[in-house]
């Protein structure tokens, strides 16, 4: 084995590293990325220098709960993908991204002000939820269930836009579902 490449984490040590990744990025979405490590540590249930050893810096775990978000979309649009009909996956695929992107650009914005250039991070899991998501809006607009004049840009700008209100709204089911009926009748044909 080569000094370069990473051991696979013991299995304690990688339910520790999942059980922080859960707790961080449930403490940072609902009460902001100022929480002190310490308090995301006792959340996980595991002592701060467990965090440190799996994350050096907040600025890492932070990170680190970003690219798993991505990789959990991604997850999720294959998934919707290869077993949904074409307009439960275009709209199943548009309500994961949203419902994921809670709290992102908090999280985008601490971690462009310590100098890291979280985009170099998310690019190949950027990549493929845009590539799933063009081959989802295709489909659901060639099965009728999406208006046709709908382009790709545009639609991950209502994502944005949508996920933005989202969470101005804050944890607010009905207000949510509200919100996603008036964007998905203004994406049906009409």
């Amino acid at each position: 084995m080569s000094g370069t490449q990473e051991r696979p984490l013991r299995a304690d040590a990688a339910r520790n590293r999942a059980k922080l990744l859960d707790a961080a990025t449930e403490v940072f979405t609902t009460r902001g990325v100022g929480v002190p490590t310490e308090e995301i540590a006792r959340a996980a249930g595991v002592g701060v220098g467990t965090l440190f050893r799996h994350f050096p810096t907040k600025e890492a775990l932070l990170e680190a709960v970003m690219v798993r978000r991505l990789e959990t979309i991604a997850a999720g649009t294959a998934e919707l993908a290869a077993g949904a009909e074409p307009a439960e996956a275009f709209f199943g695929c548009f309500r994961l991204i949203v419902e994921q992107s809670a709290g992102k650009n908090e999280f985008a914005q601490a971690l462009a002000a310590a100098g890291i250039d979280v985009h170099s991070s998310l690019r190949a899991s950027s990549a493929v939820i845009r590539t799933r998501l063009a081959e989802l809006l295709d489909r659901a607009q060639r099965a009728g269930a999406v208006r046709a004049d709908l382009a790709l840009p545009e639609l991950i700008a209502l994502l944005i836009g949508t996920g933005a209100t989202l969470e101005q709204l804050g944890p607010d089911p009905a207000a949510h579902g509200r919100v996603l009926d008036v964007v998905f009748t203004g994406l049906r044909p009409h």
